[in-house]
């Protein structure tokens, strides 16, 4: 899902490089909503894992 994260912001720089506004707005806030929604998870896993071990 980083994977996925990290593609789309590039996606939205090169865009904004070349001037297409709209869609590097699209793929910045599809990038921001990967990246929280793995941070999410990342954090769920991790507190899982923890209540796994007591």
């Amino acid at each position: 899902m980083l994977h996925y994260a990290v593609v789309f912001l590039v996606i939205a720089l090169i865009a904004a490089v070349l001037g297409f506004g709209g869609i590097a707005a699209g793929a910045a806030s599809i990038a921001k909503l990967l990246f929280f929604v793995f941070v999410a998870l990342a954090a769920a896993a991790f507190v899982i894992s923890l209540a796994r071990k007591s």
